[in-house]
């Protein structure tokens, strides 16, 4: 029988002053084997990015898609953004655990399950101006489903971005598979932004920054 530990873990965002924390969150780990109970680093650096452009982040309406430990959607609600927190509909220990972490956080985030590729009521009333998922391109069989369920979003919302990071070890599949829709032009790409539109923005790192 596996034994699991759960720990709690403090991820301090810091203002002009490096001696000054601006905003702390604390997420709630269970190390055993499942993703979505502890913060992959893909999942730091988004947080990281929703820190650094929270101007654009205050009053949005934010969905995080995968969201698991749901950094980047806590950081999104503590500089002021309406955020709805999913992740797979079957997995109710992740969801219950998302739940327990915006107590802890005293935030009023809306926690739903959304499971890729289906279809549920729920799914046909969001809106939200910015998308995130972290590391949500982890698994090359979930692809369409992913694909489906942010084009959806997408041309339910014509105005949201998707932003999402990512491992090396997948993307390219990805943006082939979306290129192909014809929803990302060319044009010159960044050292960080590998693409944007009206609706992608695609933050990358360097190959084996997260392994």
């Amino acid at each position: 029988m596996m034994t699991t530990t759960t720990t709690i873990s403090q991820h301090d965002f810091y203002g002009d002053e490096d001696s000054e924390t601006s905003v702390s969150v604390s997420v709630i780990e269970n190390m055993k084997e499942e993703y979505g109970l502890f913060v992959w680093p893909c999942s730091v650096i988004l947080a990281e990015y929703v820190w650094q452009h929270r101007s654009r982040f205050h009053g949005s309406s934010v969905l995080e898609l995968g969201a698991g430990t749901s950094l980047p959607g806590l950081v999104a609600a503590k500089v002021g953004a309406n955020v709805i927190l999913t992740d797979d509909a079957t997995k109710p220990e992740v969801l219950d655990n998302m739940r327990r972490v915006c107590e802890l956080n005293k935030l009023n985030c809306n926690v739903m399950g959304l499971t890729w590729g289906v279809w549920d009521a729920p799914i046909f009333d969001l809106r939200p101006n910015i998308i995130l998922g972290a590391d949500v391109l982890y698994d090359s069989s979930a692809f369409d489903d992913l694909f489906a369920t942010v084009s959806f979003l997408l041309q339910n919302s014509p105005d949201a971005v998707f932003i999402t990071t990512y491992h090396n070890r997948s993307f390219f599949f990805f943006f082939c598979k979306w290129a192909s829709s014809n929803r990302v032009p060319d044009g010159k790409m960044g050292p960080q932004v590998r693409s944007t539109s009206r609706w992608l923005l695609v933050l990358a790192f360097p190959q084996g920054f997260c392994t």
